[in-house]
């Protein structure tokens, strides 16, 4: 592992300008002698097309760092841009609109919504996408991961590897430039693990998507473009 902080690349280059950049990120939890630093000077940069993992014990700040590149939380300092749009300067309700335009998220269950089909869990997002947003088709995008002959099944009806390819396929229907990840195979034996990681690695570079997942499970990272670690709010490549 490398003990600079993780920063690849020239930001001005097309293909990481088209992705996502955190320069100098700082975040903090708490108040007067209790504050962390969730987040200490954070530098990172993922390209168009590149699969990143991060990885780190529990409380190292992870999710934080999810949380920020999402527009979920702002930090105490340093920017954060998504496709060339600035997301730490943004008001509340632009960083909700660059934040449903731009990035999509995959959770740890594939969090879907319990009375939707497949296919309806991918129709949703599009219902509530901006006016400018070219959504890519339902069917064609679960043909893509393999879902297409259970388009009419609900979750219940579902594998836990289906509703992650589930899941995968609503957060790339409308187009996002960056796919946040959060632990996509915390529930899954190791085939479907690799399974899993596997697709994801193939949309991202199908769909030129700067993708970030974090994860517990070192087997996989065989399969990303670039690894880093996060220790105590410290970010550094391996």
């Amino acid at each position: 592992m490398t003990t600079r902080q993780a920063f690849a690349g020239d930001p001005h280059d097309t293909a990481q300008q088209d992705g996502l950049v955190m320069r100098d990120v700082t975040m903090l939890l708490g108040d007067g002698e209790d504050t962390v630093r969730a987040l200490d000077s954070v530098c990172l940069t993922v390209a168009a097309g590149e699969f990143a993992a991060i990885v780190g014990p529990s409380g190292s700040g992870k999710s934080s760092l999810l949380a920020v590149a999402g527009g979920l939380a702002v930090p105490a300092s340093g920017t954060v841009t998504v496709a060339g749009r600035p997301m730490t300067t943004a008001s509340r309700r632009a960083r909700t609109t660059l934040r449903r335009d731009l990035v999509g998220f995959v959770f740890q269950s594939g969090n879907l919504l319990p009375a939707l089909t497949a296919v309806d869990q991918l129709r949703l997002p599009i219902r509530f996408a901006s006016a400018g947003t070219v959504p890519r088709d339902p069917m064609e995008l679960l043909a893509e991961v393999g879902m297409a002959g259970k388009a009419d099944r609900r979750p219940h009806q579902l594998s836990g590897g289906e509703r992650q390819r589930v899941g995968i396929a609503r957060a790339l229907v409308t187009g996002p430039r960056l796919l946040l990840v959060d632990e996509p195979t915390a529930a899954l034996d190791q085939a479907r693990s690799r399974d899993i990681v596997q697709m994801l690695a193939r949309e991202t570079r199908r769909h030129r998507v700067a993708t970030v997942m974090v994860t517990h499970d070192t087997e996989v990272l065989q399969y990303c473009d670039s690894v880093y670690e996060m220790m105590d709010g410290a970010l550094s490549r391996v």
